[in-house]
């Protein structure tokens, strides 16, 4: 059911027709009067039952809605948690880089310092080396053990030659030593920050991954709302609908029991004829006839607005407000018209189309103040809808007739200029407007 459907404040009317007391009807057409009644009513009880039942399935669908969003819910906090963890663990992560890339420049100067220390080795060795090349090498040492003065002298000469011979040694696995010691903890810090970087490329991407969780359950939430919204607007046009057939009901109840007054009220009247017309017959045989008859009708105006009502058509139906005929009924722009608008300007009366019973009297958002009248005309019920009006003069469950006036023109509600928008509907008035009827043709426009 379509929102700009039910948010109307429409008041429906189930009136009924002119029927002039003491008229002779005859049976049948009382009785096939009362049956369309009671079969309006039944349908109307039926529509409810529906309207009701939808009423029922759009709680449970809300329910349902919002357990699903509970538990979308629960997943978006679940998956905050895991990205504030992930954000944590980036974070540690990026402190344990920081500190490898400080160790890194520790050990880089650490580094220069054993280069340093390689390279004044090297230039030694190199020294020594050209000392051999240039001396004889051994022929060098024998120099130095021969020209010793003593016995003495040639043992301190033998044990400082081979002191020197192990230094050179000593010197020679430092600089392996060194060398070993400076690859290996390059290779321990090169490996050590390629894994901290690895560590935090796979939290980087495991926070994506869950951001783009946590985005379509936002999303999906998002989307539950927006239906659960729907689904409360929805419950709100089946309510009002259902208040509206519940008026309709009720009005019709009560078009039930004015018929039936009526039809009473009308045998009681064709008895009263029928005795009248036996005593006249009696009183010819006794005395010389007389007659005398008068008549008299009232006319007045309450109030003097700017534009006068129509006049009231003899037929069943009357035009319901003074104007020219602005939008017809079907198809526009703006979406299928199930009336017809009657634009005039200044203060204008709008009257009741035909007699009825007021279903309801109420302001809408959509159609402003607004009337639905139910009507019984030739066996046939209608319902009659006024809306934008500026006020209503009559509430709901009154009796009206045709011509009386139940409201003012006005641009209420959803209206784009002073105008009363009137539909007929054969039947009674459902949220579908299934029952709408081209007004023009059956009331006089």
């Amino acid at each position: 059911m379509k929102k700009s459907i039910i948010t109307l404040s429409l008041a429906a009317v189930l009136g009924f027709g002119s029927i002039t007391v003491g008229m002779p009807i005859e049976k049948a057409s009382a009785a096939n009067k009362l049956n369309d009644l009671n079969s309006q009513k039944e349908k109307i009880n039926q529509q409810r039952s529906g309207v009701e039942s939808k009423l029922n399935d759009t709680d449970k669908k809300i329910s349902e809605n919002q357990g699903e969003q509970q538990s979308v819910q629960s997943e978006i906090e679940r998956l905050d948690k895991a990205i504030s963890d992930a954000l944590a663990k980036i974070e540690e992560k990026n402190q344990e880089i920081a500190d490898t890339k400080k160790e890194i420049e520790k050990l880089e100067a650490e580094i220069k310092v054993l280069v340093e220390r390689i390279k004044k080795r090297n230039e030694l060795l190199k020294d020594r080396a050209r000392n051999y090349q240039e001396t004889g090498g051994m022929v060098s040492y024998i120099d130095v053990l021969m020209g010793a003065q003593s016995f003495g002298d040639f043992v301190e000469r033998v044990g400082a030659v081979a002191t020197i011979v192990e230094a050179d040694q000593d010197i020679l696995k430092a600089h392996q030593a060194d060398k070993d010691e400076l690859e290996k903890k390059r290779a321990q810090v090169k490996e050590e920050l390629a894994s901290l970087e690895k560590m935090r490329a796979e939290l980087e991407n495991m926070k994506k991954s869950l951001n783009a969780q946590k985005a379509e359950k936002d999303k999906l939430l998002a989307s539950l709302k927006h239906k659960e919204e729907e689904m409360h607007a929805h419950k709100l046009e089946l309510a009002e609908e259902n208040e509206i057939l519940a008026a309709q009901e009720a009005a019709i109840q009560k078009a039930i029991k004015l018929e039936q007054e009526r039809q009473a009220e009308a045998a009681r009247q064709a008895e009263l004829a029928k005795q009248k017309a036996a005593a006249d017959a009696a009183a010819k045989k006794s005395s010389s006839p007389s007659a005398g008859s008068g008549s008299s009708s009232d006319s007045g105006s309450s109030g003097s607005p700017q534009v006068t009502p129509p006049s009231v058509s003899s037929g069943a139906w009357t035009k319901p407000a003074s104007g020219r005929l602005s939008s017809g009924f079907g198809g526009r722009s703006l979406g299928n018209h199930f009336g017809v608008d009657i634009a005039s300007g200044g203060t204008v009366p709008i009257v009741a189309a035909a007699d009825g019973v007021v279903i309801r009297s109420y302001y809408s958002s959509s159609y402003g103040n607004a009337i639905f009248i139910a009507h019984s005309i030739g066996g046939q019920t209608y319902t009659t809808v006024y809306a934008h009006m500026s006020s209503r003069s009559v509430g709901s469950g009154q009796t009206v007739s045709k011509g009386q006036q139940i409201g003012i023109m006005g641009n209420t509600g959803q209206s784009y200029g002073q105008h009363l928008h009137f539909e007929l509907h054969r039947g009674s008035w459902n949220a579908g407007k299934t029952n709408a009827i081209n007004p023009v043709g059956i009331v006089p426009l």
